[in-house]
């Protein structure tokens, strides 16, 4: 158990869908900066693979984010084997949007269509075949 105490609290907001903007900052892993929203299981998981791809973060953000990641896998009963921040990776991609713009530039030279640049530009994927 990480010695900061965690800000994580469940919401469940019943009826309509809600948007990001209406979650209120306890449910982020990394609350001030409202990264990485912990909503349901899927989501912890999800901020448990992404953890160390957060740019802009203190050590001590790390630390609160994995404190809120801890809380919020045991109330959504998700598997955490790690017992520290660190152990989740403390060395984001520093370059990841240089290294994108180079594949853009790489697929555009393929031929690949521009919607499919722009997916790799924004991060989405696809739901076809690949391309290039």
């Amino acid at each position: 158990m990480s010695t900061v105490r965690p800000t994580w609290e469940p919401h469940e907001k019943h009826g309509d869908l809600t948007t990001r903007s209406d979650l209120p900052d306890t449910v982020y892993a990394f609350p001030k900066q409202r990264k990485e929203p912990m909503t349901d299981a899927k989501h912890v998981r999800n901020a448990i693979a992404r953890f160390d791809q957060v740019l802009g973060v203190s050590d001590q953000d790390r630390a609160l984010a994995f404190a809120n990641i801890e809380k919020a896998s045991r109330h959504y009963k998700v598997d955490l084997s790690e017992t520290n921040w660190h152990q989740l990776g403390a060395h984001p991609q520093q370059h990841r949007q240089e290294s994108a713009a180079r594949a853009v530039a790489t697929k555009r030279k393929r031929g690949v269509s521009k919607a499919a640049a722009k997916a790799t530009a924004t991060g989405r994927r696809g739901r076809g075949k690949r391309n290039g």
